[in-house]
């Protein structure tokens, strides 16, 4: 699938209300199948949440969802896991007594491909040696593979990826670069969601910038460092009313 083709994921006026708080205010963006897009914004701009939308942890107050055509917005996370969409989560949520292997394995139980190997998977984000370890027993940079391994394990078409960068040293997010870099060539979407712009800067095609849940900028990252509404939303304006 071609990163020049129709729009994967399609999100159109979306809106989510905490109380009288207005996260998402009509956030509009698509992403293509093979293309990494980022979502940055300032905190609170109502990244995490647009992620948790798409991913059916929230139901949206009103816009519309669509993937690959069909409206998916208020569908349950298990149902989007089985319609090839799947997330990966700021602080990751292991079965922590269950083995790294078992964690794999029950993603691929309640995903699109039974017949998946848990090893290829672990071999892929070299997790082979900690096959066999409680999960809890894993760093927190392994952790964060594991997490990206139970998503990969249900076999999305999209992947939704919630600062899976943050706290990785030089080496280990050149690695997970490269990897989410892999799975893009393999035909998967991906929207990321991260505070670290070198690292976006790495992976994305182009990028969507929010504040107070509105889209403010969309392009190359390094054109939105030049905009003069990006910059005065990142870095303030003494001068603004």
């Amino acid at each position: 699938m071609s990163r020049n083709g129709t729009a994967l994921l399609t999100v159109d006026g979306l809106v989510k209300r905490f109380g009288g708080f207005l996260a998402l205010d009509g956030l509009s963006f698509s992403v293509k199948a093979g293309e990494i897009l980022g979502l940055v914004g300032p905190n609170g701009s109502g990244k995490t949440t647009c992620i948790n939308v798409i991913s059916g942890l929230y139901r949206p107050d009103d816009g519309a969802i669509y993937f690959e055509g069909r409206s998916i917005g208020g569908l349950p996370s298990h149902r989007l896991a089985h319609a090839g969409i799947n997330r990966t989560f700021q602080v990751p949520r292991p079965f922590l007594t269950l083995t790294v292997r078992q964690n794999v394995e029950i993603a691929i139980a309640y995903g699109r491909d039974r017949d998946r190997e848990p090893e290829a998977l672990l071999s892929a984000l070299d997790l082979v040696a900690f096959a066999d370890q409680p999960a809890g027993q894993l760093n927190s940079a392994r952790q964060k593979l594991l997490d990206l391994a139970r998503a990969l394990a249900t076999g999305p078409r999209l992947l939704l990826i919630d600062e899976l960068a943050a706290g990785l040293n030089p080496i280990e997010l050149e690695h997970i670069a490269g990897k989410l870099q892999e799975l893009a060539r393999s035909g998967i979407a991906l929207l990321v969601v991260e505070h670290l712009m070198g690292f976006i800067d790495h992976i994305t095609d182009r990028v969507i910038v929010i504040n107070a849940g509105k889209e403010i900028f969309e392009g190359k990252l390094a054109d939105a460092a030049k905009n003069a509404r990006v910059v005065e939303v990142f870095l303030g304006d003494e001068n603004a009313a």
